[in-house]
């Protein structure tokens, strides 16, 4: 049995959520400005139109978010009566961390609070890889073992038509990274050394970002030009989509709190099964392995003590039924994750799909 958090912490977590998400959108968002709705094939979003001082009668357009999502337009409703306090919100942070929910390490941190304070999230990105995993023991009440969440880079993920569509951009990411650390360089893409997916420090810190393979094999190998990413091109993964469909708003437990996206829990362990038979098969390619079916475990385990099984049985059914290479690397999975996972998800999927045993059986090679 993992540990549940106290639900006085976990009631704090949620209210840090949601202050974190009133002072990043009065930050974005100044009170001199208006908010605007457009219509983009038929679907409406928030745009925010600020004054320019020394331009009577023009204004900066800015990308705030859609219309359907109900937290986003209840603050653009209630924009000149919230109120940030940071002194507060960094005692809910530290009261927290001294409770055992886990944050980030010290540059992570430094990294992700500059890309959001930039407009990162802002512009629907989503936060990916074990940064992320740091924000579900406080979104499902558990206590995960910090040992899960070490790594040594950022990962960033956004989908191409939302970049294209949102006609908003961040500054350019290089110049956000070196502000937090001035060593940080570009790095060219091997593919197409005019484009540029990731950006690492001296000692190796790598920061990259990714998007969703859109369904052709055209773009395998191939870095996306990003518009939305401050002149960042992004790399082209199969299954990523699948990731980020539908990401969730929580806090990295940093400062004053982070407002991050992040995907949904049982997205993020059906799809560290995936991935995890797809790693390289060298050393470091064994170890990220490793770590994929760790966390998949213990999200799986968490997802079905906290009575998320539905939402976990409706993602795998998702994943199941897309292909024989998901299914594949499903099984395949399968076959190394601990025990504790497997018995984890056989009791969420119930009757819903074949017997785990069976497929494991089946996938383990003749």
């Amino acid at each position: 049995m993992m540990r549940e958090i106290d639900i006085s912490y976990r009631t704090m977590f949620a209210e840090l959520t949601q202050r974190t998400l009133d002072g990043q959108f009065l930050a974005d968002f100044p009170m001199e400005g208006w908010f605007v709705t457009v219509t983009v094939k038929d679907r409406n979003y928030w745009y925010f139109d600020l004054p320019l001082p020394t331009t009577k009668g023009k204004y900066k357009r800015t990308y705030v978010g859609p219309e359907s999502d109900e937290e986003i337009t209840a603050r653009v409703k209630a924009h000149k009566e919230i109120k940030d306090d940071l002194r507060e919100r960094r005692r809910m942070v530290s009261t927290l961390r001294r409770a055992g929910l886990p944050g980030p390490d010290t540059f992570a941190g430094d990294i992700t609070k500059a890309l959001a304070d930039a407009g990162l999230f802002r512009l629907r990105a989503v936060l990916i890889g074990s940064v992320a995993f740091s924000t579900y023991a406080g979104m499902l009440g558990v206590r995960l073992p910090s040992s899960a969440m070490q790594t040594g880079d950022a990962d960033f993920a956004q989908d191409f038509a939302i970049s294209a569509g949102v006609q908003d951009s961040l500054p350019p990411i290089l110049d956000i990274l070196q502000s937090v650390d001035p060593d940080f360089r570009a790095v060219p893409h091997q593919a197409d050394k005019a484009k540029v997916v990731a950006f690492q420090n001296s000692r190796g810190y790598r920061v990259e970002f990714l998007t969703g393979n859109r369904g052709s094999d055209e773009y395998s190998g191939k870095p996306s030009s990003m518009p939305a990413l401050g002149g960042a091109s992004a790399e082209n993964l199969r299954f990523l989509d699948f990731l980020i469909y539908e990401p969730v708003r929580t806090v990295l437990l940093f400062r004053e709190g982070v407002n991050v996206l992040v995907p949904a829990p049982e997205r993020y362990a059906v799809h560290k099964l995936i991935v995890a038979s797809r790693r390289l098969t060298d050393t470091l390619g064994r170890v990220k392995s490793d770590k994929d079916l760790t966390q998949a475990s213990l999200l799986f385990e968490a997802l079905v003590e906290t009575r998320h099984e539905y939402e976990l049985a409706d993602v795998w059914e998702e994943a199941w039924n897309r292909g024989n290479s998901w299914k594949e690397g499903l099984c395949n999975g399968l076959l190394r994750l601990p025990d504790k996972g497997v018995k984890a998800l056989g009791k969420a999927l119930g009757t819903k799909m074949p017997d785990l045993e069976k497929l494991r059986a089946d996938a383990r090679p003749k």
